[in-house]
């Protein structure tokens, strides 16, 4: 009989970072089908044309980018099956099993809203206007960043350096944890503006950057599009400034720069690199793999923001912990 496990396993760990590879081209696969207009290149669903390998697909660049996509969708769904399953078979700890579970869960409800987003498209529908597949298509961008950011919980709770356990002369102020999960929260709210922003082709609504028109830092004129491209700009400076502050309380933290010196690095770097994607995407006039990179930029610094504000609450080492009982 297969014996369940609290201990490190270093394969199950191993396959938890393969899977994020995989998501990782997922997320790509997404973002450049969405820049290039290609969700649309197929009018069926769950199928491409009636067929699980259609013609062409692979020759003409609309199909291939949503095609692509989906097949990259299949490969997550199996990954996520396997995972719920050897989380189920090996790990003890009921928090990995559930949120294996949950994982594989929203991996599926993933796919449910990708076909709705197809199946209610106004191509289809002859609706009089689009709004319904656009809502189905934001959800569905905001719903690949949550399966991200599962499977990074799930691999910070497989770590080796989870499982040890921190010292005591590690604990990480309530006030940082706070800093981070703020950090967090802005950084999903961006990238929601920043999936409705892509999802009704505001991208270049404010065609000018750092100004937003000739002379000023505000637009000319007023529009839904120039509304949400600028709210996504002011997004960009928030999140600047709370990642920074997140950033300096973990530098002036003794303990908190101990357990999660690569936020001093990573996070500050990740974010000029974003900024600086952001600018080249209106500069580029929205070249597809700029504009893609920084989608993809995006969903790793939430990514990075995560795993640490997560690790922030890694539990005291089990010789602590038997020394106070």
């Amino acid at each position: 009989m297969i014996k369940r496990s609290a201990s490190y396993q270093p394969a199950l760990f191993a396959f938890c970072l393969f899977a994020l590879f995989w998501v990782t081209l997922l997320l790509f696969a997404g973002g450049f089908t969405t820049t290039i207009r290609a969700g649309m290149a197929f009018l069926d669903w769950p199928l491409s044309n009636g067929s699980i390998n259609p013609d062409s697909w692979m020759t003409e660049k609309d199909k291939l980018a949503e095609h692509g996509h989906r097949l990259l969708g299949m490969k997550v769904g199996i990954l996520s099956i396997l995972l719920w399953l050897w989380a189920w078979l090996r790990q003890e700890r009921a928090v990995v099993r559930r949120l294996a579970l949950v994982l594989l869960l929203l991996v599926i409800l993933q796919g449910i809203m990708g076909g709705a987003r197809v199946r209610l498209d106004w191509l289809n529908t002859q609706a009089d206007n689009n709004l319904v597949a656009q809502v189905f298509a934001v959800s569905h961008a905001c719903g690949a960043m949550l399966v991200l950011g599962l499977l990074v919980a799930l691999t910070v709770l497989c770590s080796r350096q989870w499982i040890a356990g921190r010292q005591a002369s590690e604990t990480i102020s309530q006030n940082i944890r706070y800093w981070g999960l703020a950090a967090c929260a802005v950084l999903f709210l961006q990238l929601l503006v920043g999936a409705i922003m892509r999802h009704i082709e505001a991208g270049l609504a404010i065609a000018r950057f750092p100004l937003a028109s000739a002379s000023s830092l505000l637009p000319a004129y007023w529009d839904f599009a120039v509304g949400i491209n600028f709210a996504h700009r002011i997004g960009a400076i928030v999140v600047t400034v709370v990642i920074l502050v997140y950033t300096v309380k973990i530098w002036n933290h003794s303990s908190a720069r101990k357990t999660l010196r690569p936020a001093l690095y990573l996070l500050p770097g990740l974010l000029i690199l974003q900024i600086y994607l952001g600018a080249l995407t209106v500069w580029t006039v929205r070249n597809p793999y700029v504009a893609t990179f920084h989608h993809l930029n995006g969903a790793f610094l939430l990514a990075s923001t995560w795993a640490l504000t997560f690790l922030s609450y890694a539990p005291l080492s089990s010789t602590l912990k038997s020394k106070v009982s």
